[in-house]
Protein backbone atom coordinates (compact mmCIF):
# COMPACT_ATOMS: atom_id res chain seq x y z
CA UNK A 1 0.00 0.00 0.00
CA UNK A 2 2.92 2.10 0.71
CA UNK A 3 4.81 1.66 -2.46
CA UNK A 4 1.38 2.26 -4.33
CA UNK A 5 0.90 5.41 -2.53
CA UNK A 6 5.00 6.35 -3.20
CA UNK A 7 4.78 5.30 -6.91
CA UNK A 8 1.61 7.33 -7.62
CA UNK A 9 3.11 10.20 -5.91
CA UNK A 10 6.17 10.17 -8.14
CA UNK A 11 4.00 9.31 -11.29
CA UNK A 12 1.78 12.79 -10.68
CA UNK A 13 4.98 14.25 -9.58
CA UNK A 14 6.85 13.85 -13.41
CA UNK A 15 3.40 14.80 -14.77
CA UNK A 16 3.14 18.09 -12.96
CA UNK A 17 6.66 18.59 -13.93
CA UNK A 18 6.01 17.83 -17.46
CA UNK A 19 3.82 20.29 -17.35
CA UNK A 20 5.50 23.25 -15.41
CA UNK A 21 8.46 22.46 -18.09
CA UNK A 22 5.75 22.83 -21.07
CA UNK A 23 4.73 26.08 -19.61
CA UNK A 24 8.17 27.32 -18.84
CA UNK A 25 9.59 26.45 -22.71
CA UNK A 26 7.75 29.68 -24.64
CA UNK A 27 9.08 32.40 -21.98
CA UNK A 28 9.14 35.05 -25.23
CA UNK A 29 5.20 34.06 -25.85
CA UNK A 30 4.21 34.49 -22.42
CA UNK A 31 6.23 37.08 -21.95
CA UNK A 32 4.68 38.55 -25.17
CA UNK A 33 1.37 37.80 -24.38
CA UNK A 34 1.67 39.64 -21.07
CA UNK A 35 2.82 42.61 -22.69
CA UNK A 36 -0.17 42.63 -25.65
CA UNK A 37 -2.71 42.32 -22.33
CA UNK A 38 -1.27 45.50 -20.45
CA UNK A 39 -0.85 47.40 -24.33
CA UNK A 40 -4.68 46.73 -24.73
CA UNK A 41 -5.51 47.58 -20.90
CA UNK A 42 -3.98 50.71 -21.51
CA UNK A 43 -5.36 51.35 -24.70
CA UNK A 44 -8.57 50.95 -23.21
CA UNK A 45 -8.17 53.53 -20.28
CA UNK A 46 -6.80 56.22 -23.49
CA UNK A 47 -9.74 58.77 -24.49
CA UNK A 48 -12.17 56.98 -26.82
CA UNK A 49 -11.26 60.62 -29.54
CA UNK A 50 -9.44 59.17 -31.63
CA UNK A 51 -11.31 58.75 -34.58
CA UNK A 52 -11.65 55.45 -34.45
CA UNK A 53 -8.12 54.33 -34.21
CA UNK A 54 -7.94 53.62 -30.33
CA UNK A 55 -11.15 50.49 -31.24
CA UNK A 56 -9.38 49.78 -34.39
CA UNK A 57 -5.91 48.97 -31.99
CA UNK A 58 -7.72 47.37 -29.32
CA UNK A 59 -8.94 45.23 -31.88
CA UNK A 60 -5.61 44.42 -33.08
CA UNK A 61 -4.48 43.80 -30.06
CA UNK A 62 -7.44 41.29 -29.76
CA UNK A 63 -6.02 39.48 -33.29
CA UNK A 64 -2.70 39.69 -31.67
CA UNK A 65 -3.19 38.06 -28.45
CA UNK A 66 -5.26 35.34 -30.50
CA UNK A 67 -2.05 34.72 -32.51
CA UNK A 68 0.10 34.07 -29.64
CA UNK A 69 -2.04 31.73 -28.08
CA UNK A 70 -2.29 29.87 -31.16
CA UNK A 71 1.30 30.10 -31.68
CA UNK A 72 1.53 27.98 -27.77
CA UNK A 73 -1.36 25.72 -28.54
CA UNK A 74 0.36 24.81 -31.75
CA UNK A 75 3.81 24.27 -30.24
CA UNK A 76 2.20 22.33 -27.29
CA UNK A 77 0.95 19.61 -29.81
CA UNK A 78 3.51 19.64 -31.96
CA UNK A 79 6.96 18.77 -29.50
CA UNK A 80 10.32 18.98 -30.57
CA UNK A 81 11.96 15.67 -30.44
Amino acid sequence: MKIGTLVMGIVVGLGLGAAVTAAEKQPHMEKALEHLEHAKNQLQKAEHDKGGHRAKAVGLVDQAMAEVKAGIAFDDKNPKK
